[in-house]
């Protein structure tokens, strides 16, 4: 026993000291945390200097707290006391909106986020940057840093620097020395002219990097700058002055590419060569008119093009973009392929282009013309017919204008026969029924799934006037064209569409230009001879007629407007002595109910209105109202006789010795 004893003893201050130790370090942590700054406030674990005015920061700071706030001060650089460095449980340091014309040392040895913009600094040197080891968001926008301000390798220093910002500044080229776990970095709103080829050497971990609003020019960008960035995934190059998409750009990871809003007048086939991974793609508000063939071939992840705003030329160039436009799959969303030139097509989608509409130089397949027949016969003389057959017509018929050398092999092969009859693969005829409707019948030698059949009003912007179509299908042998305007030419053409709605193989397209009746023509107009054009429409004197009614009726609706507002005026003016509605207090107004109902009797000039207040039913007991009119225009309550079961009381406007009629 006395053993045991003798080792209790001897272990006992092995037990203690352990707990002696947490206690007193949970009493340091509490009376830390209990130091607050005169001039702040403090808030858990927040401090709060902020928009106090101050010109340095407060002394008196304990450990505890990870956020300070000392924005919007008058804090310059000698403001900074050596103790500050010391406090290491701070991790957020705000500090923008001050007067700060160097990079500020003695800040907290193990802050993580600093915000320095808004300030006046010009200089940053490698020693303010060497205290903080730990930094990993640095923002510095809206300064006045050059690139001789920043010492080299001044960046360097912060070894965990993740994220850098120096939008708005005076740089005129990237800061050399920036440190190698750099995953965010934006230059954007600089004076960046130069990016050499060392700018990002070992920054290999870099994954965002905006340069928009700089000075870039083609030569001023190393042909491999950009190239040592394998991990990067934006790429923002908008706002500068670019004529080419710079070379080679890293392909490996990238996702977003930003062009806009430079002077690229060209794209190179190989611009965008081994972008694989490559989702949105923005080349809008450049001088582009038209694009190599193939120059999109290897995006195979892009999901959304932006090309708005350029000069787009719809010529013989731009075919291959309408055919590439219909084969994109529904995931690729592109944006802003609309005609620019010439004048006839502008303002229309390119996707919606139909090859004919399309003019090219001499030599080059050209537009099928409308050629219209012989109008000396009746109905059919309203037909313009267009038969896409490549042999030869005869004499005889009317002239039939032939489609584009690019046609079927089908059709080249009945071109041997010159003397025989004509043969068809497809024969449209266009009727003009009248100044509204155009009818549209066709007839086709091979199997056709559904037509599609597409109209536009000549000589007007497309913009106002866009193209409208309609499908038909394939066993319906015509369409009627409604809605249409007198005397006005329509571009009509008409696709056969084979099973996957694609156009037919070869141009099988067959358009028209034909041109409406006028509002007043009438199938007798169609006679000949002189008697005949001599006679007056037998409509005239009703058109006249009614034409006159019309005027008599809206002069009398006019007449009896004005006497009405007459008389509403007058009766306003002989009522503005007892007028309710104008200038009324809220509690201008009469109540009148019963014992068992509370509604609201309102009168408003020469009418009332009955509102339950309670959605019960209205007058449960046998009433009436009877206004009572003075001589002098005003409303006066004289004495009525009063039932047992009705009270009633007034407000303000109406004399107590008045009685409200019920």
């Amino acid at each position: 026993m006395e053993v045991q004893i003798r080792m209790w003893n001897k272990d006992l201050p092995t037990l203690i000291s352990p707990w002696i130790l947490i206690l007193l370090g949970l009493h340091m942590h509490f009376s830390w945390a209990t130091t607050c700054p005169e001039e702040c406030r403090c808030d858990r674990t927040f401090v709060y200097c902020n928009e106090r005015s101050l010109t340095s920061v407060p002394l008196g700071l304990g450990e505890g707290y990870k956020t300070l706030y000392l924005h919007n001060n008058q804090i310059n650089n000698a403001g900074f006391p050596l103790e500050m460095h010391n406090v290491a449980s701070v991790e957020t340091v705000y500090l923008y909106g001050n007067q700060l014309d160097e990079f500020p040392v003695n800040l907290p040895k193990n802050v993580r986020v600093l915000h320095l913009q808004e300030n006046n600094i010009q200089m940053v040197s490698r020693a303010a940057l060497a205290q903080l080891l730990r930094l990993e968001e640095l923002y510095l926008d809206d300064n006045s840093i050059s690139t001789v301000g920043v010492e080299e390798g001044a960046f360097r220093e912060a070894i965990s620097l993740k994220t850098l910002f120096l939008t708005k500044n005076h740089l005129s080229s990237v800061p050399i020395g920036l440190p190698e776990e750099l995953r965010e970095l934006r230059l954007d709103e600089n004076r960046i002219a130069l990016i050499a080829e060392d700018a990002f050497e070992n920054v290999t971990g870099l994954e965002l990097l905006l340069l928009d609003g700089n000075l870039l020019m083609d030569e001023g960008i190393s042909p491999g700058a950009l190239q040592t960035l394998v991990n990067l995934k934006t790429l923002s190059l908008a706002r500068n002055s670019l004529t080419v998409p710079p070379p080679n750009l890293p392909a490996e990871f990238l996702v977003k590419l930003n062009l806009q809003d430079n002077q690229m007048n060209e794209i190179p086939l190989t611009a965008f060569r081994g972008l694989h991974r490559l989702e949105r793609l923005d080349i809008s508000n450049n001088q582009l008119q038209s694009l190599t063939q193939g120059v999109f071939d290897g995006l195979y992840g892009l999901r959304q093009l932006t090309v708005r705003n350029n000069l787009w030329l719809c010529d013989c160039s731009i075919k291959w973009v309408i055919l590439w436009l219909k084969s994109l799959p529904a995931t690729l969303n592109v944006r802003g392929f609309m005609c620019q030139k010439p004048e006839r097509v502008r303002g229309m989608v390119i996707r919606e282009l139909t090859l004919e509409l399309i003019q090219c130089p001499n030599g080059t397949a050209t537009v099928p013309q409308p050629t219209l027949l012989s109008s000396s016969t009746a109905e059919s003389a309203t037909q313009t017919v267009f038969t896409p057959a490549h042999s030869q017509p005869t004499p005889n018929p009317p002239r039939i204008t032939l489609p584009p050398p690019t046609a079927s092999k089908k059709w080249e092969q009945r071109t041997n026969d010159p003397v025989g009859p004509m043969q068809e693969s497809l024969r449209v005829s266009f009727v003009v029924l009248n100044g509204s409707c155009i009818q549209v019948s066709w007839v086709s030698t091979f199997t056709v799934t559904a037509y599609k059949v597409t109209w536009v009003k000549q000589g007007h912007s497309l913009i106002t006037r866009p193209m409208q179509e309609s499908l038909v299908q394939g066993d319906r042998e015509g369409i009627t064209l409604t809605n249409l305007e007198p005397k006005s030419t329509y571009h009509i053409c008409v696709d056969p569409l084979d099973v996957f709605n694609n156009y037919h193989k070869g141009d099988d397209t067959i358009c028209s230009e034909v041109t409406t009746k006028s509002a007043s023509f009438h199938s007798g107009d169609n006679a000949t001879g002189p008697k005949q054009a001599t006679q007056q429409d037998p409509s005239s004197p009703f058109l006249l007629a009614g034409l006159i009614g019309g005027a008599v009726l809206v002069v009398l609706v006019v007449l009896l407007s004005i006497f009405c507002w007459h008389m509403h005026k007058k009766g306003r003016s002989d009522s503005s002595k007892w007028k309710y509605s104008r200038g009324r207090r809220k509690e201008d107004y009469c109540e009148a109910g019963t014992k068992k109902d509370n509604s609201i009797l309102e009168m408003t000039e020469t009418s009332f209105q009955i509102v339950s207040l309670n959605n019960e039913q209205l007058l449960k007991g046998d009433f009436s109202i009877l206004p009572i009119y003075t001589p002098n225009g005003g409303v006066g309550f004289g004495d009525s006789e009063r039932r047992n079961n009705s009270t009633a009381y007034c407000k303000n406007s109406v004399p107590e010795s008045d009685t409200c009629h019920k």
